[in-house]
């Protein structure tokens, strides 16, 4: 497993390729919350996403007779493997799903890095990359189930606790599990009693339903606004499974109604782009979900990679169409958009 070791170790690593991010307040949340209310800045990191943490961690921890990176991704994961990739001066193949928005798929390519489509869900890419481990002799980095990438994911937590060592809870976007098993780990090594909570979309949320069954299981993956959450945590799956079992307080889930208001409000309130799973923490407290807090709640604003047509037309309040759902437009206002 991932110990407070590890993650300090792989700060170490980090260093120079990774920003040490702002967490800073929200008037307005933290109004509603009725305590203070903070936002992990992970959106300035040199992708716009917290993955390159992770990323940067296991490609410069791999020996210098690598051939070259491969992984699946649904966006981001590939951002970060392929800035890390050619801060290394190695090869990089990212496979995805023909769900993953257009917009990241050109992010990556703009990295440098190649990118191959492979049938509709998470699946189907990891079995791609996998394949071009064994005909390629690539090296494959998984974007969660991976010790270096969650520990280098961890080392969020662990600048948060040490900005912030009254926290009370730790809102966390949950997907496969390596960005909450990570900073879970650095919280509770810190702090036992902070809570760590997941916060996922209500469709397709692969985590959730897996610590609910009690092992890993498979989900049909759906078109969100959270997009890069989507996708299965891997029937085998080796460490962030058993790390989020054990490790988080609670798992919650956000309607897409509900993340659509929360992308509002942080762009209104303050002033911050972000894809929708950056939203779903205050999602989380805006629905009522989150209940009553104690004291301090950091919210990790995970990242800012949206296609920024879908974006427009939120803030604008207006409908937005995704696969065969169409979330209705809402104006931001003082009315539900402000909290239940």
């Amino acid at each position: 497993m991932v110990a407070l070791a590890d993650i300090f170790k792989a700060r170490d690593t980090i260093e120079g390729v990774v920003i040490r991010t702002p967490m800073v307040p929200s008037p307005f949340l933290s109004e509603l919350a009725g305590t203070d209310f903070l936002l992990k800045l992970e959106t300035i990191q040199p992708i716009g996403a917290f993955k390159l943490r992770g990323a940067a961690n296991a490609v410069f921890s791999l020996p210098d007779s690598v051939k070259g990176v491969t992984c699946c991704s649904t966006g981001n994961h590939g951002r970060g493997v392929a800035y890390a990739a050619r801060a290394r001066g190695i090869r990089a193949i990212v496979c995805m799903s023909s769900l993953v928005p257009q917009t990241k798929i050109d992010g990556i390519r703009a990295l440098g890095a190649q990118v191959r489509i492979a049938g509709a869900s998470q699946d189907d890419a990891l079995a791609e990359s996998l394949r071009l481990c064994e005909t390629e002799g690539l090296t494959e980095i998984s974007p969660f189930d991976d010790p270096l990438v969650i520990a280098g994911q961890g080392t969020i937590g662990l600048e948060a606790m040490e900005d912030r060592p009254d926290l009370d809870t730790v809102l966390v976007p949950l997907s496969g599990g390596g960005l909450a098993g990570g900073i879970a780990a650095a919280v509770k090594a810190v702090n036992p009693k902070t809570r760590v909570i997941g916060i996922t979309m209500d469709r397709g949320a692969a985590m959730h339903e897996s610590i609910a069954a009690g092992h890993p299981v498979e989900v049909a993956e759906v078109a969100s606004l959270a997009d890069s959450l989507g996708g299965g945590i891997g029937l085998d799956n080796r460490l962030s499974f058993a790390l989020c079992r054990d490790l988080l307080d609670d798992t919650i889930l956000v309607t897409e109604e509900e993340i659509y208001r929360a992308m509002q409000t942080l762009y209104y309130e303050d002033r911050i782009v972000t894809e929708g799973a950056s939203a779903v923490g205050v999602a989380a407290l805006q629905s009522g979900k989150l209940g009553k807090v104690s004291g301090p709640v950091a919210a990790i604003i995970s990242g800012r990679n949206v296609d920024m047509s879908v974006f427009t037309r939120i803030v604008n309040g207006q409908d937005v169409t995704l696969g065969e759902t169409t979330i209705r437009g809402q104006t931001y206002g003082k009315g539900e958009t402000r909290g239940a």
